[in-house]
């Protein structure tokens, strides 16, 4: 059975939690949200997503 150790190295495991990312088309780049407030909390230097943060849906 796998096991998440050791505790304390700092890798996560599963998505962070009250966080989201949504994609600027206007700057071709991912921006990080914290969902409880709605405030942009960063952005990415390159095209990549963040990883292990779900990504808003498109309206």
């Amino acid at each position: 059975m796998a096991k998440n150790k050791p505790v304390g190295d700092g890798a996560r495991v599963g998505a962070v939690r009250a966080r989201s990312q949504v994609f600027n088309p206007q700057n071709q780049s991912w921006t990080k949200r914290d969902t409880g407030t709605g405030r942009f909390m960063d952005q990415k230097a390159d095209p990549d997503p963040f990883k292990g943060i779900r990504k808003e849906k498109h309206k």
